[in-house]
């Protein structure tokens, strides 16, 4: 038997949060390797304190760099409208997770309709295992902040409540949570 490859947590929003982690099996091993490559490459999460761009000076050097930052909602999670590949869709950021994690009726908004036999990630759940199929997404946008090319999985509508935006998008720009608040910089 081939040995799973262990790749990443990925929480899934139902009723009562489920989390998941998806192992990798035959015919997955591109993907994942695409995605440690990224993973690598990219930069480490800021732990420095972040100036809100509306709160620059002109006399910053950084003026060029584009952030957000997301206040903390009620239920305590980061909740954010993103763009992506031209379509908007709501996220919950989810910084557990390693990819984004799409729903299918979503993905299905994007032209993405994986067929059966292309859910080869198994992710495990709080509910049992279920298949995911891997996607990339050419273009992610998130306020002013864009990243290209980004790895996701599509998960059955039933078995993922919400959308959920994880590091692959995360791992490429630069993040830190601060008093109640996220921080996203590019």
């Amino acid at each position: 038997m081939r040995s799973v490859l262990t790749f990443a947590a990925v929480a899934l929003t139902t009723a009562a949060t489920a989390v998941a982690v998806p192992r990798l099996s035959d015919g997955m091993e591109g993907f994942y390797d695409r995605v440690q490559e990224m993973m690598a490459a990219a930069p480490a999460a800021r732990t420095t304190p972040v100036t809100p761009a509306t709160q620059r000076d002109s006399s910053d050097t950084a003026a060029n760099n584009r952030n957000m930052t997301i206040q903390r909602g009620a239920n305590g999670h980061f909740n954010v409208e993103a763009e992506v590949d031209g379509r908007r869709m709501n996220f919950l950021i989810d910084t557990g997770a390693s990819v984004i994690a799409l729903r299918e009726s979503d993905a299905a908004r994007l032209g993405i309709h994986p067929a059966r036999r292309e859910y080869t990630a198994q992710v495990s759940t709080a509910n049992g295992v279920v298949r995911a199929a891997p996607a990339e997404l050419n273009r992610v946008e998130v306020g002013s902040l864009t990243v290209r090319n980004v790895q996701a999985l599509v998960l059955p509508d039933e078995v993922l409540g919400q959308n959920l935006l994880g590091m692959s998008f995360l791992s490429r720009v630069r993040w830190e949570h601060r008093d109640g608040r996220l921080v996203l910089e590019q």
